[in-house]
């Protein structure tokens, strides 16, 4: 695919990544808002967020399909508008049950708008400023993480939770029209009428489901020995080997052979190992805040802001070195940043001085820049060009996937270190802040596992060869 001006399509494409990984988290910072006043415990507004984070995994498999089906094209702009009449109907919620219903629309949308960013920005740029373009990309795409939270807490202390919502509005019409303009070289694009694999899907689907909806929920409420929590356990796994069984039928929902290439295997594992300690870490940095330690929502939002700004500094400065050879080291510095960033957020407490906050904020923001852009160069490299859309949608199911079972996993922590504090005899929001505190030293611990698959990165940016490495 050529475009007439590649500047303009990696705008577009950031503009609507952005708008989806705003989305993401936007709405975390609101959570304590929207809690009160639907006057619902936490685990049933942590819904809210896992719901979207659900349905965009059972939604992302598709994406592959129905980009051979119906063209990059209008795959992009339909996903766009699906987006932006859900976030009208989030802001319209009149009730927790119909706000998690509109969160699930938006998802639809939201599924397939990252991975086919991400697939155009591969097949419009040549493979040696490929670093530097998805450097550039990724701001679109880590808005969520960096402003969301920020965005979200003035926008609420100001406007109320709903205009969280409200601003995908016309920044969707924005983008449609953008998209008009400067990927319309996308309708060349040939298509084909390839079979789905229903029986895939649905299993694919199952499992994910199974693995959300009963395990870990099961392993917190049950306990790990139960026969409820066994029970579903021995179902979801069957239910993904029936999967994997069924992807060695001709025309597959996704070709899982991928998984034989051993550079894309690294990637993934550190993209799985990132999204669940990044996502179950950050959901309760608000809950910190806000609660013992007393700061506002504006003030929250403040305090996450530095966070938001290094990395719109820094993320098109990881991409370049990248592709000048550097991938490894950046990325091992970036896990250790990271790991970090939870240790300085885990000795948050009543007293501590602001410019400690900010600190471990500016921290996060490099760990985050550092480690996003050279992986994601390492997998697009390690793949041919005909498995792009496949790599693509694992990575951002991956990285949706590992987020929500991070959240669900963080919860049930969190639950059982809240009773262990309140059995001590701790008042309950004293044992609330030692739990909230407890997890992120755990999310540091977890984040250091990546540094396995780390190590074996290369170093850098290489041509494609004919015979790939393969594990085995």
């Amino acid at each position: 695919m050529q475009a007439s001006n590649r500047t303009m399509v990696l705008v577009t494409l950031m503009i609507g990544t952005s708008m989806a990984a705003i989305d993401s988290s936007i709405v975390n910072v609101s959570l304590p808002v929207i809690q009160k006043q639907f006057d619902v415990l936490l685990d049933a507004v942590a819904l809210v967020v896992t719901a979207y984070m659900i349905t965009y995994s059972l939604f992302i498999p598709l994406t592959s399909w129905l980009k051979n089906r119906i063209g990059y094209y209008w795959l992009y702009m339909g996903s766009i508008c699906i987006f932006t009449i859900g976030s009208l109907l989030c802001s319209l919620s009149t009730s927790l049950t119909f706000l998690i219903l509109a969160r699930v629309l938006q998802a639809v949308g939201g599924g397939a708008i990252a991975p086919t960013s991400l697939a155009i920005l591969s097949d419009s740029f040549p493979k040696e400023e490929r670093g530097s373009a998805i450097g550039w990309w990724g701001i679109g795409n880590v808005m969520g993480p960096a402003l969301g939270p920020t965005l979200g807490g003035v926008l609420t202390q100001y406007l109320g939770w709903e205009s969280i919502f409200y601003v995908n509005v016309p920044i969707g019409i924005i983008t449609l029209s953008m998209a008009r303009k400067n990927l319309s070289f996308l309708k060349t694009y040939p298509t084909t009428r390839p079979r789905f694999d229903t029986t895939g899907y649905l299993l694919l689907a199952g499992f994910i489901l199974l693995l959300q909806a009963t395990i870990i929920p099961f392993a917190s409420r049950f306990g790990v020995l139960s026969w409820q929590f066994l029970g579903s356990l021995a179902i979801t796994v069957t239910a993904f080997l029936l999967y994997l069984r069924s992807a060695k039928r001709p025309d597959p929902l996704m070709d899982l052979s991928i998984f034989r290439i051993a550079g894309f295997n690294r990637c993934f594992t550190i993209v799985g190992i990132r999204s669940l300690a990044l996502f179950g870490g950050m959901f309760f940095l608000p809950f910190l805040l806000q609660g013992y330690l007393g700061y506002t929502e504006m003030e929250s939002a403040l305090l996450l802001l530095p966070n938001a700004l290094i990395m719109l500094v820094t993320r098109p400065v990881s991409g370049r070195l990248a592709d000048r050879g550097l991938i490894r080291n950046i990325s091992i510095m970036g896990i250790l940043l990271l790991s970090l960033s939870f240790v300085f957020f885990s000795r948050i407490d009543q007293g501590t001085a602001v410019a400690f906050i900010i600190t471990a904020m500016i921290i996060r923001g490099l760990g985050i820049s550092f480690l996003i852009a050279p992986v994601s160069t390492a997998m697009l490299n390690a793949v041919t060009a005909e498995q792009t859309p496949t790599a693509t949608s694992l990575n951002t199911l991956m990285l949706q996937l590992g987020g929500s079972i991070g959240i669900a996993i963080s919860s049930a922590l969190h639950t059982h270190l809240l009773a262990h504090y309140l059995e001590r005899g701790l008042a309950t929001r004293l044992a609330e802040h030692f739990s909230l505190m407890d997890g992120f030293l755990v999310t540091a611990g977890i984040i250091l596992l990546a540094l396995v698959p780390a190590f074996r990165l290369p170093q850098r940016t290489r041509k494609r060869l004919k015979s790939k490495e393969v594990l085995g």
